[in-house]
Order: structure tokens, then sequence, then C-alpha cells
């Protein structure tokens, strides 16, 4: 299917109801993310729970982000397998796993090498997913319609982020953690019930292709490395992305260890961030129309910096709400930019290796990130490295100012 075209359901007055492929794709999104957002709660409670350790927790998530190492691979897989067999496998297997860290945990069983485990594991199915969901997309709507989309796709994560944590905080709190991650689990069954659903294709020139892997992991770099607009936003998000994981790594801990802040209000502070998210998704598409990608990025990304050094500066639950407001408000504004950049800038049959590739480029450095937070933590103390992440933001914004990023809307 070329890119651009959609099914015949899009046509018809069916176009704007969750029958629409692409809307039931992004519902089913929204119900896992959901399931995440109390995920990202659980999890390092119960790391805590059991070791008593920042450490622990940032070994955890550099084990679950070391999988990126593999996305220019699994690039090539969204390029020339059938992409909704590996979006199913990725949600059942998810699915799978987190559900019996709940079990375990519930039971008194779970020890601190089956969360390692787990999250290497659940790293590699995030990976393969979230790359064939990218691929995705452009199947099942219009090519002008795709800064919209995508704005609409990042409003219902910034949805559940607005949602979901106050609900989990007090879930968490008058139940054992690991309901809230076996409540995530289902999420992912969910999810592989609606992606059954819609009609997906197989890459239709995967049969012709005789290339092997590394030509095809080169072409995909090659291509990455010689469009400067998609050069220069990984070249920025290799360097935020560091900060922001150095921050999500300790997100938590430092509430509940340093700032002494109880699961409930955790919770809600996290969905006090969320409302601001969910309106930076729905202003992202119309600011895109109004202002160059270069001065849009640029903006988002000092103020995301200065918001994450301004939480490891505060203590107040509004002062921290405020500054998680800002920065979720401006990243829900910058993602879909980026995403949109990326799919308008590159040929249908390159979608998942151009994804692939600039997730590995900007990605890749993340489990060192999660380490480095986790030591500096456990040396410094939490606020050290929050402080440091949003530096590394801030100043990651001066990649947005290349010219390439003049361009408004197509690149």
């Amino acid at each position: 299917m070329r890119r651009g075209a959609v099914p015949d359901v899009v046509e018809d007055k069916r176009r704007y109801t969750f029958r629409h492929p692409a809307f039931r794709f992004i519902g089913g999104n929204l119900v896992s993310f959901f399931g995440d957002q109390i995920y990202l709660i659980a999890l390092p409670l119960i790391v805590l729970s059991i070791t008593g350790s920042p450490l622990s927790m940032g070994i955890v998530a550099a084990l679950e982000r070391l999988p990126v190492l593999l996305q220019p691979v699994a690039g090539v897989w969204t390029d020339r397998f059938n992409r909704k067999f590996l979006l199913l496998g990725s949600d059942l297997s998810r699915f799978s796993a987190i559900g019996l860290l709940g079990i375990l945990y519930i039971t008194g069983q779970l020890e601190i090498w089956h969360l390692y485990a787990a999250a290497l594991f659940v790293g590699v199915c995030t990976q393969l997913y979230q790359t064939s969901q990218f691929a995705i997309l452009p199947e099942l709507v219009k090519e002008e319609e795709l800064p919209a989309m995508n704005a609409v796709n990042s409003g219902t994560f910034q949805a559940a982020v607005f949602l979901s944590p106050g609900l989990g905080g007090i879930l968490l709190s008058i139940w054992n953690p690991g309901v809230g991650l076996i409540l995530n689990s289902f999420s992912f069954l969910i999810g592989a019930l609606v992606v059954w659903s819609l009609p997906i294709q197989s890459p239709s020139w995967s049969g012709k292709n005789k290339d092997g892997m590394i030509s095809g992991l080169k072409e995909g770099f090659r291509y990455v490395w010689s469009v400067k607009a998609i050069l220069h936003t990984n070249l920025a998000m290799l360097f935020s992305v560091f900060g922001t994981t150095m921050f999500l790594t300790m997100y938590i801990v430092h509430l509940n260890s340093t700032i002494n802040m109880a699961t409930v209000p955790i919770g809600f502070l996290l969905s006090v961030g969320g409302i601001t998210a969910v309106a930076g998704s729905l202003a992202s598409s119309w600011l895109s129309k109004r202002m160059t990608y270069r001065t849009l990025l640029f903006c988002t990304g000092v103020l995301g910096g200065a918001s994450i050094a301004g939480f490891a500066a505060g203590g107040s639950f509004w002062w921290l709400a405020v500054m998680n407001a800002v920065g979720t408000g401006t990243a829900s504004i910058s993602s879909p930019c980026i995403l949109t950049i990326r799919q308008q800038g590159s040929p249908a049959h390159l979608l998942g290796r151009v994804q692939a590739t600039s997730r590995f480029m900007t990605w890749s450095l993340m489990p060192v990130s999660a380490l480095f937070a986790g030591w500096l933590a456990e040396v410094y103390g939490t606020t050290v490295p929050i402080l440091t992440g949003g530096l590394l933001v801030l100043s990651a914004s001066f990649f947005y100012l290349h010219p390439a990023l003049d361009k408004r809307r197509r690149i």
C-alpha cells in the first residue's frame, strides 16, 4: 500500500468515528497508556520495597532501555515483515511478562533478578512495538492528515497522563502495588485485540527485496544522515533524552524518598501535569502551521529544560505541579512535530528504518543515563541527577536552530 493510501472506510461517513482504523488504533493505544502510567508509579515502589536502593531502580530502568540498541534491526524487521503480527506479538508478550511480575509480587515470591530479567524482555518488546506503530500510522491516514493525527495520538497519551496517575495512586494506596502491574498487563491484552481488528498489510515490497540485514541497516543510516532536518532533530534529542531519562529515572524515587510524598499525592501530581500535556498536544498542529519547526522546537526545548531544573529546586506540592505541568506541556507540543518531520521526510519503504535509526541515535545512551542517575542519587541524593538532567535538556535545544528546520510543515 502506498503511503497516504487509506482503506475505503476512511472515505465514507465513518471517517471521523471510532470505526476509522486510525482512531481505533489510537484508542487501543490509549488503554495501554493508562496502564503504563500506573506501572510508572508501581514499579519504583516495588523496587524500593525489595531493595531500598535508588541504584537498583537505575539498573531496572537501564535494562528496560538497553534494547534501544536493537532499534536498527527492529527497523529492518518493520519494513520487511508483517507489521500487524509484530504489534500483536509485542503486546501479548508484555501482557504475559508484566502480569507474571504482579502475581509474583502479590504472592511474596518476587526477587530483584525477576525485575531485571522482565525489564530487559519488556524493553525489547516495547522497542519493536513503537517502531512498528510509527510505520503503521501513515498507512491508515492521508499524508496531509499526519500532523493532526500525530497530535491526536500524543493527546491520547497525555490524557492518560492526566487521568490515570491519580486513580493509580489511590489504587496503590489501597491495594498491593502488584495489582498495578496486573492492570497494566491487561491494558496490553486490550491493545492486542484492537490491533487484530485493523486492516494492516505487510510492506508490499518486502518479498521482492533480496538485500541482507547489513544492507538494510546502511540504507536507513545513510538516509537519516542525508536529511538535515531529521539529523539535527536527532542530535537535539540525543542530549535531551539523556537529560530527560535522568529525570524520569529518579522522579518517583525523589518524590517518595526525598520529598516524603505519599502515593496518592504523587498520583495527583502526575495528573496535574497531564492537563497542560493534553492542551499542548491539541495545540501542536495549530502552532506548527503558524511557526517554523525551528522556532517551535527551540522554545519548547528551553522551557522544558528549565522546568526540570525548577523541579529539582522545589519542595512544595504546587511548585512541583507547576514545573511538571510546564515540562509535560512543552514535550507534548514538540513530540508530534518531530514525528511528523520524520514521517513526511521519509519514503514509505524506509519508514521503519528511519524511525528505528532515529531512535537508535537518540535513545542509545538511555541505559547509561539511567545508571548515571542512579549512581548520582546514591552518592549525592536525588536532587543532583534531576538538576543535571534539566540543564542537559536546556542545552540540547540549540541544535534545533539549524536552518533546515526553518521550513514550515513539509520537510
